[in-house]
C-alpha cells in the first residue's frame, strides 16, 4: 500500500515486527454492558466498564501490536497500554436505531478525527453496517458518510480503518442458515465497494466470508458450503480488494477463530492480521463481575494471555505482512 510519510509511520506503529496487525479490540460499549448485565443481573455502571477496559489494556497489550478503544470509556485504558502498542480509536456511536430502516450510522458528537489524533490515536476506526442489496436511497447515504470520514482522515494524515459488518434487511438472524447462504455475496461485494479510492480507506476490518459453523467438516449438523465452496469464497474475498484487510472475531470462541484463520490460509487468503476482541477476553467478564478486579487481572495474566499468544502463533503462520511504502 502507498501512503504519505506521516500515515506510514502511524501504520507501522499498529503492526508487529513482521508487518502483521495483531491488534486487540475492546471498543465495545453496548455489547460489553450487556455481557456484564447478564452476569451481574442488573445494569453495569460506567465505572465498571472503564475499569474492565483498563485491566484488559494493561495486561494484554503486552502481547498485541496495538489496541482498539473507544473515547467514551477507553481513554484511561489507552494510557495503560504497553509502550510498544499502537492505538486505534473508534469514531462511531455504538449500535444503531432499530426503529429506523437501514441501520444508519452516526458519529460521536463531541469527537472529530482531529480530536482523536490529539488523544494519541494512530488510526481512526469506523464501524458501518452494510447490506449491499438494500435500496440506493439507504446505501448512498452510507457511502457519502464514509466519504466524509475518509476526507477527514486524509486532512489529518491519519489512517482510516473501516470496519464492515454485513447483514440482510430481510433476515433477522445473522447466524441462521438462511443468512449463511447469502453471507459470501454480502461480505465480498461490500469489500469491493469500499475498496474504491474515493472513500479514502487505508485498511478494511471485515468478517470472514462464510459462517464456519456451516462449512463441511466444521458444521455440527447440516452444512451449506462444501469445503471447496468455502475455499473459493475466501479466495474471492482476497481478489475483490487491493487494500490490506484484517479479520474481526465476531464474538466466536478463541479456538474456532484460530481454526478459521488456518482455514483462510489454506484457502489462499491474503489477510493481513486481526482486530480480535471477545475471542480473547470475553470469559474474563464473568471473573470481573463475580470476583472483582484482582480475579479478572489474574484471568488476563493466565487464560487471556494464553488466548492472545495462541492467536499470535497462528497469525505468524497464516497472515500476510502489509507492505507499507
Amino acid at each position: 500500500m502507498k501512503t504519505n510519510g506521516q500515515k506510514t509511520q502511524f501504520l507501522k506503529r499498529l503492526c508487529n515486527e513482521q508487518g502483521i496487525i495483531s491488534a486487540l479490540a475492546i471498543d465495545q460499549r453496548g455489547a460489553l454492558k450487556k455481557m456484564m448485565t447478564q452476569v451481574k443481573g442488573e445494569g453495569a455502571d460506567d465505572a465498571e466498564i472503564v475499569a474492565f477496559k483498563r485491566i484488559v489494556s494493561s495486561e494484554l497489550t503486552r502481547y498485541a501490536s496495538s489496541i482498539l478503544l473507544d473515547p467514551e470509556y477507553g481513554l484511561s485504558a489507552a494510557n495503560d497500554r504497553a509502550s510498544h502498542a499502537g492505538l486505534l480509536l473508534a469514531y462511531e456511536k455504538t449500535g444503531y436505531d432499530a426503529s429506523t430502516p437501514g441501520r444508519l450510522p452516526d458519529l460521536l458528537s463531541i469527537w472529530s478525527v482531529k480530536r482523536l489524533k490529539e488523544e494519541g490515536a494512530d488510526a481512526c476506526k469506523f464501524l458501518l453496517y452494510y447490506d449491499v442489496d438494500e435500496p440506493d436511497e439507504i446505501n448512498h447515504q452510507k457511502q457519502a458518510f464514509v466519504e466524509r470520514i475518509g476526507s477527514e482522515c486524509q486532512a489529518e494524515n491519519l489512517p482510516f480503518f473501516l470496519e464492515l459488518v454485513s447483514y440482510d434487511a430481510q433476515i433477522a438472524d445473522a447466524k441462521s442458515k438462511a443468512y449463511a447462504l447469502k453471507k459470501p455475496h454480502k461480505v465480498n461485494m461490500m469489500m469491493k465497494e469500499f475498496s474504491n479510492p474515493r472513500y479514502g480507506v487505508d485498511v478494511l476490518k471485515v468478517e470472514v466470508p462464510v459462517n464456519m459453523n456451516y462449512v463441511e467438516g466444521y458444521a455440527e449438523d447440516e452444512f451449506v458450503y462444501t469445503k471447496e465452496e468455502a475455499i473459493a469464497h475466501f479466495k474471492a474475498q482476497s481478489e475483490v480488494t487491493d487494500l490490506p484487510f484484517i479479520f474481526l472475531s465476531a464474538g466466536v470462541k478463541a479456538s474456532l477463530f484460530q481454526e478459521t484463520l488456518r482455514f483462510a490460509k489454506e484457502a489462499g487468503s491474503t489477510f493481513n492480521g486481526v482486530l480480535c476482541g471477545r475471542a480473547t477476553w470475553a470469559d474474563g467478564v464473568e471473573q470481573y463481575i463475580a470476583q472483582g478486579s484482582e480475579a479478572a487481572r489474574a484471568w488476563m495474566k493466565t487464560q487471556g494471555r494464553q488466548n492472545i499468544e495462541a492467536l499470535n502463533r497462528v497469525l505468524a503462520e497464516t497472515a500476510t505482512a502489509i507492505e507499507i511504502k
